[in-house]
């Protein structure tokens, strides 16, 4: 998140932390901002000269507009429905908030949907924080829930009889099946120790101290990843951290807004953090790698931690196998870890163009996904940023390791800019074969109106639906008469899809600070094929977290990664749901196993879901 005004208007150098990465940043940006105004006109020359545009090393350039006539683009019609009552979900988000607007309030957390208790549906899982210890009232503490799903999309609570009525300052969740018994597990990030809990076959066991993931007191954990980054088999665990914060450190910073006073800011005051990197033993412990693989990043001028991390998108960019990862820093630069293959990583964000926005400036970076939007080769990244900070869509311009922020040209830039956005979802609503993009909106303060009328408190979802590659503008945003319930404005946070009444298409849930959750039901009733898809592994990575699948229909190749970490602090189910359109068969439906296995199923029914067994 960025400072309240203009971003143009960097705050005195008195009032930034001494330590922080806008030291040698500030600078740095500058010079990228006065580069990137030379890029432009260099561009533009040679544009006029038809030549190859200028692509510089560090400033993300917009692809040129195209000059034909566009003609208006109508998403289909698709109902998105309230059903959180009806569906028997009654959580309500708890952030301690008693007026010292203390940083952590206006965070929010995470949800999860899983398949806990292996009967073949998504179960929902709701992260919780509690009360400040100086605030708790009588009676039990908040915890976060757990909603067993009956098939139907109906959920019964199921907390305390699997053994996760925990309370704690809870932020965001990983799933995955880390001891590889065929039952998916949980980790629980948080302000403070963090949870690793074990699935013992539908009731969860805390094993966090004898694992060996607990964290620091003093940290603030947020996105959790489960992944196999050294490709042994079995499923490490990537945990990033926000700042360093406490309440004598708030309080103290004291951040005010004009008409408002106390008000949550930014964390340009506040140093930043090391995520943490857990490889898996095997044995149900994990060895704390993160100072030997190359994920603790230091400002080269103090020497302290740069990451402010929020959002992180687990996934092999260059097809080499091996799992990387993109961390959405916030207000500083955005961090691509290159996965080397020997267990260490390169941060090499710079060196791709992912770490900065389109001028070069480090953004208030909060969600990010990861998809094949444009049905070929190319990976993009959605990053959900601050107030008046446009959305980025990084794309790959025919080789993995240059990208461009395409969001303006992509029609996404402009609609988003004046939004405060922290889920991000790549998903196909409609089935269309297109993965389209929903963004979860809220700002951070309740009284922000009162000082930007441009801005409110609560704001409304945006999805954005998928158009087409062979359109000037890939990306259309759904308009609110058209979103029904998805249009509602809320505080909102995280977000995660699911199928959650086997009828094929996807579902979501939408976290709020404070509030219930919403949970919507697609009713789309386009008459669009599908497939889902979920792989088993008798041996290794039981859920096949990382697997590629390619499924080639009409002409039009698909690519998915089995990967639930999504979007800001949350996780979507496992199986992966392929839309098919008009079309009535799948010609051809590849899986790249992450031992390196190939199968390739040639004849496959349509309609329903299947459950593919590594061969």
């Amino acid at each position: 998140m960025t400072h309240e005004h203009p971003t143009d208007h960097e705050p005195p150098d008195e009032e930034l932390v001494p330590a922080d990465d806008a030291i040698i940043g500030k600078a740095l940006r500058g010079s990228l901002i006065v580069a990137a105004g030379i890029a432009v006109v260099v561009a533009a020359i040679l544009l006029l000269l038809n030549r190859p545009r200028d692509k510089g090393p560090g400033v993300a350039m917009a692809a040129a507009i195209p000059m034909e006539v566009e003609r208006e683009l109508t998403p289909p019609p698709v109902v998105w429905t309230d059903v959180t009552a009806e569906a028997g979900i009654d959580f309500v988000h708890v952030n301690g908030a008693a007026g010292e607007k203390l940083l952590p309030e206006t965070m929010g957390s995470g949800a999860a949907f899983f398949d806990y208790d292996n009967d073949g549906d998504q179960d929902l899982l709701l992260v919780n924080s509690t009360y400040w210890p100086h605030g708790q009232p009588p009676g039990p503490s908040p915890t976060s829930a757990l909603y067993r799903n009956d098939g139907s999309g109906h959920f019964d609570d199921a907390t305390r009889e699997t053994g996760l009525a925990l309370s704690l300052y809870g932020t965001g969740v990983a799933v995955g099946d880390y001891d590889n018994d065929g039952w998916v597990d949980l980790f629980l990030s948080a302000l403070g120790r963090n949870r690793l809990l074990r699935n013992l076959g539908g009731r969860f066991r805390e094993v966090t101290r004898e694992a060996g993931v607990g964290g620091e007191e003093g940290e603030w954990s947020t996105s959790a990843a489960f992944l196999d980054y050294d490709n042994d088999g079995d499923l490490d665990l990537f945990v990033a951290n926000y700042v360093s914060w406490s309440p004598e450190i708030d309080r103290e910073i004291d951040y005010r807004l004009t008409g408002v006073g106390r008000a949550y800011g930014p964390p340009l005051n506040y140093e930043g953090t090391f995520p943490y990197l857990y490889r898996n033993q095997g044995d149900g412990t994990f060895r704390d790698v993160s100072a030997s693989s190359g994920v603790q990043v230091r400002n080269p001028a103090t020497g302290v931690p740069v990451a402010k991390a929020l959002g992180i998108a687990p996934a092999d960019v260059d097809g080499d196998g091996r799992i990387d990862l993109l961390v959405a820093n916030d207000t500083v630069r955005n961090f691509f870890f290159h996965n080397q293959g020997d267990g260490t990583f390169v941060e090499a964000g710079e060196l791709f163009g992912l770490a900065y926005g389109r001028a070069g400036e480090a953004t208030g970076a909060m969600g990010v996904d990861a998809g094949y939007y444009r049905n070929d080769p190319e990976l993009g990244f959605a990053v959900g940023n601050f107030a008046n900070e446009m959305t980025l869509l990084y794309t790959s311009q025919e080789q993995a390791a240059l990208y461009f922020d395409e969001a303006i040209v992509a029609g996404i830039g402009a609609p988003s800019r004046l939004m405060l956005s922290f889920g991000m979802l790549f998903f196909d609503y409609d089935l269309d074969g297109r993965l389209d993009l929903l963004q979860t909106n809220g700002h951070l303060e309740n009284e922000i109106n009162t000082v930007d009328p441009s801005q409110s408190y609560e704001q409304p979802c945006q999805l954005f639906w998928n158009s087409g590659p062979e359109q000037a503008r890939s990306f259309v945003l759904v308009d609110s008469a058209s979103a029904g319930d998805l249009a509602r404005p809320l505080v909102g946070r995280g977000s995660a899809y699911a199928d959650i009444d086997g009828d094929g298409d996807l579902d979501v849930v939408l976290t709020q600070v404070g509030r219930r959750p919403l949970v919507l039901r697609n009713d789309q009733d386009l008459g669009h094929h599908w497939l889902r898809v979920t792989l088993r592994d008798r041996e290794r990575r039981r859920d096949a977290i990382g697997a590629r699948i390619e499924l080639v229909a009409g002409g039009v190749t698909q690519r998915r990664q089995v990967m639930p970490t999504r979007g800001y602090q949350s996780q979507s189910e496992l199986p992966v749901t392929f839309g098919l359109g008009t079309a009535e068969r799948v010609d051809a439906l590849v899986v790249r196993w992450p031992d390196g296995t190939v199968q390739r199923i040639d004849e496959v029914t349509i309609d329903q879901l299947i459950v593919l067994t590594r061969p």
